[in-house]
Order: structure tokens, then C-alpha cells, then sequence
């Protein structure tokens, strides 16, 4: 018998406006409105003024650990842009614009790296998950949003963001066929940053693209310049309309970098080039943008003068009203797990935040504990 192709296939590698502003206006022409080009932009440098606060934050001993996202700015903000506003956004840790852009107040993502639980208690209608540190895990959830939707017949679907290194772990091998072989609208991104922590990119995958990951499982793959918000908002159209009419998964693999550490409690010196950093810093998103808007004379330095003082303005009152929550009361981690408190050892524990009482008032414990007791003795 002969030999056939029973596969052929290819992935497109999708630019509109590059580094050094060539704008594609046949491929880009529709996609941002000018109104909407400036206030992206102008969400995306109040975003890198937080970054670099909560940097400081952390710095001082005023809040744990935390991740910056300078430098992939464009990836999450061009997707929530995209987005309808009751679509799922499902994210890692470093898409902290993408949740401004949907309407997280900027003190919530605070909150969490100084330890506060309520950061991760999202305000209602908002249809944003808490940030995720696992790597992977979320993966699995926007699948479980998407087939939960898919069951009630709702026009909505989830996107959800990782990046290149979890695309190794098996939350996304199983979240991808679940996705897949049930007809799943779900939007699976990447943000392909050249570096898993330590490990590049290249070492934990020996495929020439992320992208064809997805391959396997049947879905549709595109690779975009994630530092070009314009090619960001149109592969995620592109999913978008695939996921409402066909009900169909995709996969996108954003190339973007991190210009920071991987987190606080990280040096990227130790491992990565200087003359890298220096050659991505040249492809800065929120650069590149700034420079389009000035070509079109959307924008000029006066504008962006105050844009910076707003930004600082802005992100000072958010730092303030971080710090000014008031602390929680101790009760809410019995009034938070338990819808009710019948159980009087409970209550007692509720009012005491002790449990020293089990060992010191032998009446509140069964014989077998007596007994143990005894033993001991």
C-alpha cells in the first residue's frame, strides 16, 4: 500500500506593528479604534508605575513576594480588551493589567502579596478568577468554567493565561484534551516569555514552537508578537469568534519577556544575558505603542508629562487604601469555613482563639483521649 500525509499543518506567526513602528495597516486596520489605542496605552503605564511601586513594597519589607509584570503588559490587557465583559478571564500570576483592565481595583492584587485573603475575594461581576500560583492548576478551572457554560448554553467563554514552562506540567495536557474532545470554548494563552524561573525555554521544550502543543489535541494554533497589543487583540478575536460559533478550543502563544525578575526572590543575573535584556527592553510593548499614537498624532510629551503624574497620583492613593485596610477580626476564619457554628467546641474556640482547653479540661474529651493521657503518664 502507498505511503499518504494523513496530517499537514502550519503555524502562522501573526505582527502589525513591530519594534520600530512598521504598522500593518491592511492586517490592523479596524482592530483599535484611536480612542481605545490611547487608553490602552495610558492603562498600561499607570500598570507599569504599580509594578514598579509594588517593587519598592517589597523592597522595604511593606509586602511579601512579588512577581512584576514589566514587559508583558500587552498580552493580558489586549486580551481583556478583547474579551466581552462577562467572558472568564482565568489567570496565572503575572496579568495584573488584564484584571485592571476588566475592573479589578489595583489594592486587591496588593492585598494578596502582603498576605491579606480578602485580595482574592474578586467583587461580584466581575467574572475574573483569584491570581493562582500553582503552575498549571488554573488551566484545569477555565476548562470546568467553559464546559459549566457550555452546559447552561451561555454565550460566554474563558480565557486563560500561563506561560511557556507550565505548558510542560499535566494540568495542561489534561485540561487541553478535556477542552478539545469536548467541543470546549476555551482560549488557552501563553505568554511565552523565553524563560520557565531559570530554565529557557528551549531546554524545557525541544519543539520549535509552544504553539504546536496544541496540535495534538486538535485545536487551532497561531503564534503572535506578544509585545504588539495589535496582534494581540487579533488572534484573540480570531479565538474568540472560533470559541462562540464553532465552540471550538484554541491555543496562542504570545512571545513577550519579563524585564524583571521572575519574582522578588529571584536575580535573572545569574542566569540570563544582559545583552538580551537589553535587546527586549528595545521591544518594550508600552514604548512601542507610545510611539505608534505619536505617528498618528494621538500623542505628544505634554500628554505624556501628565500621564506620568496621574499614574503616580493614582498609584499612591491605591498603595494608601492597601495599607489602610482595617486588619481582619480573628472570627472570620470560623464565621468564613462554617455557614453555621453549632458545635460548642467550636464556638469556644471562636471566642477564645484557643484550643488548649482539649488538654487542660479533661471533661471536653472523650475516654479514648483520656486513656491516651494516661498512657503518656
Amino acid at each position: 500500500m502507498p505511503i499518504k500525509p494523513v496530517l499537514k499543518t502550519q503555524i502562522d506567526h501573526v505582527s502589525i506593528l513591530d519594534e520600530h513602528g512598521n504598522f500593518d495597516a491592511k492586517l490592523g486596520k479596524g482592530l483599535i479604534p484611536d480612542d481605545d489605542a490611547v487608553k490602552l496605552y495610558e492603562h498600561m503605564v499607570v500598570c507599569r508605575q504599580l509594578d514598579e511601586v509594588a517593587f519598592k513594597l517589597q523592597r522595604s519589607g511593606r509586602m511579601g513576594t512579588y512577581p512584576q509584570n514589566m514587559g508583558q503588559e500587552a498580552t493580558s490587557t489586549g486580551a481583556a480588551y478583547a474579551l466581552n465583559k462577562d467572558d472568564w478571564i482565568v489567570t496565572a500570576y503575572r496579568e495584573n493589567p488584564g484584571l485592571f483592565w476588566r475592573g479589578l481595583p489595583m489594592e486587591y492584587i496588593l492585598w494578596h502579596w502582603m498576605g491579606d485573603e480578602r485580595g482574592n475575594q474578586i467583587p461580584e461581576g466581575l467574572y475574573v478568577t483569584p491570581i493562582s500560583i500553582p503552575i498549571g492548576t488554573q488551566m484545569l478551572h477555565a476548562t470546568g468554567l467553559a464546559w459549566a457554560a457550555k452546559y447552561r448554553k451561555e454565550d460566554r467563554i474563558a480565557c486563560t493565561f500561563f506561560g511557556d514552562g507550565a505548558t510542560s506540567e499535566g494540568d495542561f495536557h489534561e485540561a487541553a484534551n478535556f477542552a478539545a474532545n469536548l467541543n470546549l470554548p476555551v482560549i488557552f494563552f501563553c505568554q511565552n516569555n523565553g524563560w520557565a524561573i531559570s530554565v529557557p525555554s528551549c531546554i524545557q521544550c525541544s519543539a520549535p514552537t509552544i504553539a504546536q502543543r496544541g496540535i495534538a489535541y486538535g485545536m487551532d494554533c497561531v503564534q503572535c508578537d506578544g509585545n504588539d497589543i495589535f496582534a494581540v487583540v487579533k488572534v484573540m478575536k480570531d479565538a474568540i469568534k472560533r470559541a462562540r460559533e464553532d465552540k471550538r478550543p484554541s491555543f496562542i502563544e504570545a512571545l513577550t519577556y519579563r524585564l524583571g525578575d521572575h519574582t522578588t526572590a529571584d536575580d535573572a543575573r545569574r542566569y540570563r544575558d544582559a545583552e538580551e535584556l537589553d535587546q527586549w527592553k528595545l521591544r518594550d510593548p508600552i514604548t512601542r505603542l507610545g510611539e505608534y499614537l505619536k505617528k498618528k498624532k494621538l500623542w505628544n510629551s505634554g500628554k505624556e508629562e501628565a500621564l506620568q503624574a496621574r499614574a503616580k497620583a493614582e498609584v499612591a492613593e491605591v498603595v494608601k487604601r492597601a495599607e489602610g485596610i482595617a486588619p481582619p477580626a480573628k472570627s472570620e476564619m470560623f464565621d468564613s469555613m462554617y455557614a453555621t457554628i453549632d458545635d460548642p467546641q467550636l464556638r469556644i474556640q471562636r471566642e477564645t482563639m484557643r484550643t488548649s482547653s482539649l488538654g487542660q479540661d479533661q471533661s471536653q474529651a472523650g475516654e479514648d483521649i483520656e486513656a491516651s493521657g494516661r498512657e503518656r503518664t
